[in-house]
C-alpha cells in the first residue's frame, strides 16, 4: 500500500514527464541532467512545516519552480539580442522528497531539453511559483554539448515569484572582464546591476535584493520630544559623512528630514538585503551567546544584594569569574557522541563539554 501511494505521488509530481523522455528527440536535441542543491525556508535550526506543506500544494496545483537556460553565444533578435531562451525545466519529485526536521540542503534533479539554438549555456533564469522562499546553493549541468560540467554558484535566497518585478537571473562560474563578457549576457548583467542598485524609492522589504545607501538620519525620534531629535549625519557640510544602508522607512510626523524608527522589539526586523542577514546557524549562535549574557547579567546582580562594592571589580578573581564557574558537564565519550548527534546549533552552543561552564563565555585565550 505504502508503495502505491508513492507511485501516485511520484506521478502526480513527474506530471508524465517520464514518458516523454522516452519519445524520440527531435534532431539536435538532447536532455541535459542537472542537480540543485537547495534548503527549504526554516526558523532557527527547524525547517518551516507550514512553509513546507504549503510548497507542496502548490506543487500539485502545477505551480512548480521553473528553470530556463539562458544562452552564452546565440542571441534572440526578437529579443533585443539577449542569449537565447531554452524550454522552461522543473524541479522533480519536490512532493516525494523527505526533508529532515532540521534544517539541512536538499538535492532535486532537473531535466532541460538542449538544443543547438541554446549551445552553451551562461545563465539560468529561475521563477520560484512555490508559497514560500527558499535558499538556492548550487545548479549543475552535466555532459553540456560541447562544455561538459556547467556549475552555477549561486548563495542567495529566492522568493516567490510575485515578489520581483523580473525573474531571478543566476549566472555561470565562469568570470569575464566586463570587455569580455559574451554579447548574449550583457543585458541580463546591466539588468541584475540595475535591480543591486534600486532606485531610491519606497520602503525595502525582506524580498528586496537592493543595496543602496543613505544618510543617518533615524539616530533621534523628534516625535518623543525635541529632546530626542539628533542631527542628521551625512551630506552636509558640517557633517559629510558617513552613511549606512538605506531602508526606505517613512519620515517622521515633526522632522520629514528625518527617517522613522522602529520599535526595540522589530529592531532585529530592519532591512538588511536578505543574502546578507544571519543564516540558520549564526542566528542559532547569536541567540545562544544572548542566553549566556541574560546569565552573566543576572547572577551578579543577585550578588551585588550582598556586595558592598557593586559597581567594581573587588580583584582579578571577579574578571576570571565571568569566564570560569558555572555547572561542569561531566567529560567523556557517552557525552561527547550525545553532543555530536545534537541536531540544533544552539543546544550545541549552550551545552559544551570542552571544561566550560554551563551559561558561561569561553576563556580568552590572552588570559588562559
Amino acid at each position: 500500500m505504502d508503495k502505491l501511494f508513492h507511485g501516485v505521488l511520484h506521478a502526480l509530481d513527474s506530471g508524465g514527464d517520464d514518458e516523454a523522455d522516452r519519445r524520440p528527440e527531435a534532431g539536435g536535441s538532447k536532455k541535459v541532467k542537472g542537480t540543485v542543491v537547495l534548503m527549504k525556508k526554516n526558523v532557527l535550526d527547524f525547517n518551516d512545516f507550514n512553509a513546507s506543506v504549503l510548497d507542496r500544494v502548490h506543487e500539485l496545483l502545477g505551480q512548480k519552480v521553473s528553470l530556463r537556460l539562458v544562452s552564452a553565444v546565440h542571441g534572440d533578435p526578437e529579443n533585443g539580442l539577449r542569449g537565447k531562451l531554452g524550454k522552461p525545466a522543473y524541479l522533480e519529485e519536490w512532493i516525494t522528497t523527505i526533508t529532515p526536521l532540521t534544517a539541512g540542503d536538499s538535492a532535486f534533479k532537473v531535466t532541460f531539453d538542449w538544443d543547438e539554438e541554446v549551445g552553451v549555456p551562461g545563465a539560468i533564469v529561475m521563477q520560484n511559483n512555490h508559497h514560500s522562499q527558499f535558499y538556492l546553493k548550487t545548479i549543475t549541468l552535466e555532459d553540456v554539448p560541447g562544455e561538459g560540467q556547467v556549475r552555477f554558484v549561486c548563495n542567495s535566497w529566492v522568493y516567490p515569484a510575485d515578489r520581483y518585478k523580473k525573474d531571478r537571473v543566476f549566472f555561470s562560474n565562469k568570470t569575464y572582464l566586463p570587455s569580455q563578457t559574451p554579447a548574449p549576457l550583457v543585458k541580463y548583467r546591466e539588468e541584475e546591476l540595475v535591480n543591486l542598485r534600486g532606485d531610491g524609492k519606497g520602503e525595502l522589504q525582506e524580498w528586496d535584493r537592493v543595496y543602496d545607501y543613505a544618510y543617518y538620519n533615524d539616530l533621534g525620534d523628534p516625535d518623543k520630544g525635541t529632546k530626542y531629535a539628533r542631527p542628521v549625519l551625512g551630506g552636509s557640510a558640517e557633517y559629510p559623512y558617513p552613511r549606512r544602508g538605506r531602508t526606505g522607512r517613512p519620515p517622521t510626523e515633526k522632522d520629514p528630514n528625518s527617517e522613522s524608527r522602529l520599535p526595540l522589539l522589530k529592531s532585529l526586523d530592519i532591512y538588511v538585503p536578505r543574502d546578507e542577514r544571519f543564516g540558520h546557524l549564526k542566528m542559532s549562535d547569536f541567540l545562544a551567546y544572548a542566553l549566556k549574557a541574560v546569565g552573566q547579567f543576572l547572577k551578579p546582580e543577585l550578588l551585588t544584594i550582598c556586595d558592598s562594592t557593586p559597581n567594581e571589580f573587588d580583584s582579578f578573581q571577579d574578571v576570571l569569574d565571568i569566564y570560569e564557574g558555572g555547572f561542569k558537564l561531566p567529560d567523556g565519550p557517552l557525552v561527547e557522541s550525545l553532543k555530536e548527534n545534537i541536531p540544533l546549533e544552539m543546544l550545541k552552543e549552550l551545552v559544551q563539554t570542552d571544561g566550560e561552564g554551563l551559561l558561561t563565555y569561553p576563556m580568552p585565550q590572552v588570559i588562559k
